[in-house]
Formats: structure tokens, sequence, C-alpha cells
């Protein structure tokens, strides 16, 4: 069930890149984001008020410490993807998977197991096949790949916080100081104005509500179940889905290396988290050949 969420997480991230990209080519991004982090905050506020009270000051410092490092991530990386391609910031996005296994160890000396490197390896070369796509401005990279560094601590840290704190008044604190954050910066800069259009009304409630509160939530919840290193190579998948979306919605062309890269980014998935390799298995058994197949083999009477 896990694995399913996180998933779905995953490819709620990889469509908003289109939208997101779209919506700040009209509407200031700082103001954006100040934006969306309130409608985030106000979405898990009306069920986490009070079970934010309730985590007295080591969790509002966890939460502080997770809406510094998430609105980082998410800041550097709208702020890259207005001057790079869709595409090419799902794939540098997704070096979180090296990242991620990496700060666990330097930091908390995270244990790893052998078949989660394996993963991460097998991973890392389908990110590499993805880096044949168009590569956008280097400047654009740059800030995508800083705020992939910050993502992979967030990670991290949601690992050491998850199973100490309620998890939706940890997300709450964490939205909230994202909030806080975006708007001192739309102020400072004159960006604060009242969203006009389908377009960044679309991805506003889109990314505010499922891209920040939902997915931020099912991640803390998740990482109750599924270790950081893991989390990561499940959460590879926004670099499959931002180039599927890329190529359905914006004309980005990946190339048989491109989809290539994905298949591998796949394989590195199922090969270090069972839940996955477990339901493959079981959407194989359901597939209606097989069913057919089946159901052919035991039917009484049937004739030979």
């Amino acid at each position: 069930m896990a694995l399913v969420a996180l998933i779905a997480v995953t490819a709620v991230w990889g469509i908003t890149f289109v939208q997101v990209k779209d919506a700040v080519a009209v509407y200031p991004l700082f103001a954006f984001l100040a934006v969306r982090y309130a409608i985030a905050t106000g979405a898990l506020g009306v069920v986490g008020a009070a079970r934010g009270r309730t985590l007295g000051r080591p969790g509002l410092a966890a939460g502080a410490v997770l809406g510094v490092l998430g609105g980082l991530g998410i800041g550097l990386q709208t702020a890259g993807l207005e001057r790079t391609t869709v595409s090419s910031t799902g794939f540098i996005t997704g070096l979180y998977v090296v990242l991620t296994p990496l700060f666990g160890l330097a930091l908390f000396r995270t244990r790893v197991r052998p078949e989660v490197w394996v993963g991460v390896v097998i991973s890392t070369v389908g990110l590499a096949l993805l880096s044949g796509i168009q590569v956008g401005s280097a400047t654009g990279n740059l800030l995508v790949l800083v705020s992939t560094s910050a993502q992979a601590l967030q990670i991290v840290m949601v690992e050491r916080y998850a199973s100490r704190f309620d998890a939706v008044g940890l997300t709450l604190v964490a939205m909230a100081t994202s909030c806080v954050g975006f708007l001192a910066f739309a102020l400072a800069l004159g960006e604060l104005q009242v969203p006009h259009g389908s377009t960044v009304w679309g991805a506003l409630l889109v990314t505010g509500i499922f891209a920040s509160a939902l997915a931020v939530l099912i991640q803390v919840w998740a990482q109750r179940r599924i270790s950081a290193a893991r989390i990561a190579l499940v959460f590879a998948l926004e670099t499959v889905f931002a180039g599927l979306f890329g190529y359905l919605l914006e004309d980005d062309r990946l190339g048989w290396l491109g989809w290539g890269g994905c298949a591998l980014i796949l394989a590195g998935i199922v090969l270090a988290e069972p839940a996955a390799a477990e339901l493959l298995r079981a959407a194989s058994a359901r597939s209606p050949g097989r069913l057919r197949r089946r159901t052919e083999a035991v039917r009484p009477g049937a004739d030979p």
C-alpha cells in the first residue's frame, strides 16, 4: 500500500513539472510558491491544527527543518525549471537516488543493504541514459542540481523524524514553514499579487493540495515503513513521469536512449524494492490473458 501511494505521488510530481513551467511563465515565481504553500497549509490545517499543537518543541523544530529543506528544494527546482527543459529537470532531480543513501551514510551511518546499492547503480545508469535529452541551460541545470541535494537531505531527515512525531502535525509545520519563507521572498521582491487565469490557478491547486500537502504527508507516513534509500529509488519514477509528460504535453523527445534509461530506472526499483517486484508479479498474474488461460485450464468438461 505504501509503495502504491508513493508511485502515485511521483506521477503527480511528474505531470506538475509541465504545469509549473507554464504557470511561472506568466506569474511571478516566489508569489506562485507562496500561494502554493499557503494552499497546502490551509488544506492540512483543516484536519491537522490540533495535532500540530501536540508536537512540542522538538516536533516543531523537526517540522521547521523539513520545511526549510523542502522549500529550498522546490524553490530552486522551480527556478531551474524556468530556465531549462521539463525532461532535463526530471533527470537531474532523479539524482537523489544516489545522494540520499550517501547523505544517510555520511550523516547517520545508516546501513544500506547490498541490493539497494545495486539498484542505485542500475538506476544511475538509467539516469545517465536520460541525460541524452535536450540539456537546457547550464544555469537552470545547476539550480536543479542544488535543489536535488536539498531534497535528498529532506528524505534522510524524514526518516529520522517520521516515527517520532505525528505525521499530519509534522507535515503541517513543514508546509507552514515553507509558506512563510516564500512569502517573505515574494514581499521583499514586490512579486506578491492575486493569481489570475486557469493556467495559474490549476497549477496552484494541483501542486498545493496534491504535490505538496498530500505528497509530503504520504512520504512521512511511508517512511515509517520504508527506508530513505528505498524511498529515493521509488521517487526516481518522478524522472520517468517527467519524461513521459514532457513528451506528451511539451513535445520533449527522449529517444531510444531516454526510454531505455526509464526502463533501467524501473529495473533498479524492482531489484531494491521487494514490494515493487511483488506488485508487478501480481499485476502480471491478473492480466486478462493469464486469467483466460487459467480459467480454460480448470473449466470442467471442456473438450480437449
